[in-house]
């Protein structure tokens, strides 16, 4: 776990955990009531820019992804790796939070590390034996808390039981593609 990390104060105190319980809890009751709370449609927009510069945009958000230099981009943010593994290890940490404060586990520091071994041989079709994806994805949990260990750990297994993204990562999805053609480009 980076010193930074180590250096601040609880990142999951009891008021944090009450908090983030009662809302938590809040929500569940709204969808008990109507499952339609829980549904719905996200939508993030990705618009080239300059080369391989890309703008993301969702709601009120917005971040540049770029490639390196060396890989034909303008080094103007970080690429799409960083994004999806940043997806990941940011869902699981948000989960484990949300799981221990449920479950009334405080948290002083959590760090998730995101670990992908990949080769872009695959990426650019010199090897078709060669993946394009990653050939394996590990992270690492470094949690420090004054709760029992065994109370860690059940609150870790539940979330990753529930985390959004390391389901994606792990199970196949459904994914569809739709092309629009505009103005002259037909």
């Amino acid at each position: 776990m980076s010193e930074r990390t180590m250096e601040r104060t609880p990142v999951l105190p009891a008021a944090a955990v009450e908090r983030i319980r009662t809302s938590v809890d809040r929500g569940i009751e709204a969808m008990k009531r109507r499952d339609s709370v829980g549904r719905g449609t996200a939508v993030t927009k990705v618009r080239m820019v300059d080369g391989l510069t890309c703008r993301v945009e969702d709601g009120a958000w917005s971040l540049t992804v770029d490639m390196p230099g060396r890989a034909g981009g303008n080094d103007a943010g970080p690429n799409p790796g960083v994004i999806g593994r940043g997806a990941l290890g940011s869902c699981l940490a948000i989960a484990y939070g949300l799981w221990a404060a449920r479950r009334g586990v405080p948290i002083d520091s959590l760090e998730v590390e995101v670990q992908a071994d990949y080769d872009v041989r695959g990426q650019y079709g010199l090897d078709e034996n060669i993946p394009v994806a990653y050939s394996e994805i590990r992270y690492v949990v470094s949690v420090r808390s004054d709760a029992p260990e065994h109370e860690v750990l059940a609150a870790l297994e539940d979330a990753e039981a529930h985390c959004v993204y390391l389901k994606i990562f792990t199970e196949p999805q459904r994914v569809c593609r739709e092309v629009r053609f505009e103005g002259a480009s037909r």
